[in-house]
């Protein structure tokens, strides 16, 4: 009886062990399948490393919820962009830092679908107003993303940019505009090469 009782006993931890390699295994899937991925691939990488599982749900749930904000033509022209996108973070595996460049492919690509389609909580919009030749008006709009993101506007022109390094302040950095701002005081680059411009917010206090 003892005897049936000991191997009924390992019977039932080798199942509880199954059961629980099974669990980390599902929570450490991605949201695509990993059985015909090729060995060396992107794909692979984020098949084998759990956090980069879970940013990968993480940004199909957020391309889900972008997906269901706009309308049919719209929807296809995101979906054209999201496998763009894909094959971007696949070109990662030239880097010398695979891992590092598709933590941070999918990083800003949540961010990014958060701040456009507004899936996350928003301050703003702000007027700042700048003293260049042009008196440049700018309507800028701030996202609780993660990195936080905002969305500087300039008549039909917008750029998307991210909370970058600063000394002082806080500076967004896009890919040829950036936005520096100090208690209502900002500094703003609209372009490759351009001067900077020397910009005040309308109302007083409007940042957080």
């Amino acid at each position: 009886m003892k005897r049936l009782f000991r191997v009924a006993m390992v019977v039932v931890g080798c199942m509880s062990l199954l059961q629980a390699s099974a669990a980390v295994a599902t929570a450490a899937q991605p949201s695509f399948s990993c059985k015909k991925v090729q060995k060396g691939s992107v794909e692979a990488l984020v098949c084998a490393d759990e956090e980069l599982a879970e940013l990968d749900r993480t940004l199909a749930g957020v391309y889900v919820q972008a997906i269901a904000q706009v309308g049919e033509e719209q929807s296809a022209s995101l979906t054209a962009e999201q496998r763009g996108w894909i094959k971007g973070r696949d070109a990662c595996w030239k880097s010398a830092d695979k891992r590092g460049c598709v933590q941070e492919q999918y990083t800003l690509r949540i961010a990014e679908l958060q701040a456009r389609y507004r899936l996350v909580p928003v301050t703003g919009p702000i007027t700042y107003r700048c003293d260049d030749p042009e008196q440049s008006v700018f309507s800028v709009t701030f996202f609780a993303s993660e990195p936080p993101t905002l969305i500087a506007e300039r008549g039909v022109q917008s750029s998307l940019m991210f909370l970058a390094p600063s000394a002082s302040g806080t500076r967004y950095a896009g890919r040829n505009e950036s936005f520096w701002e100090h208690q209502g005081e900002a500094m703003i680059t609209w372009g490759y090469d351009t001067p900077e411009m020397h910009c005040q917010s309308t109302v007083e206090g409007a940042r957080p």
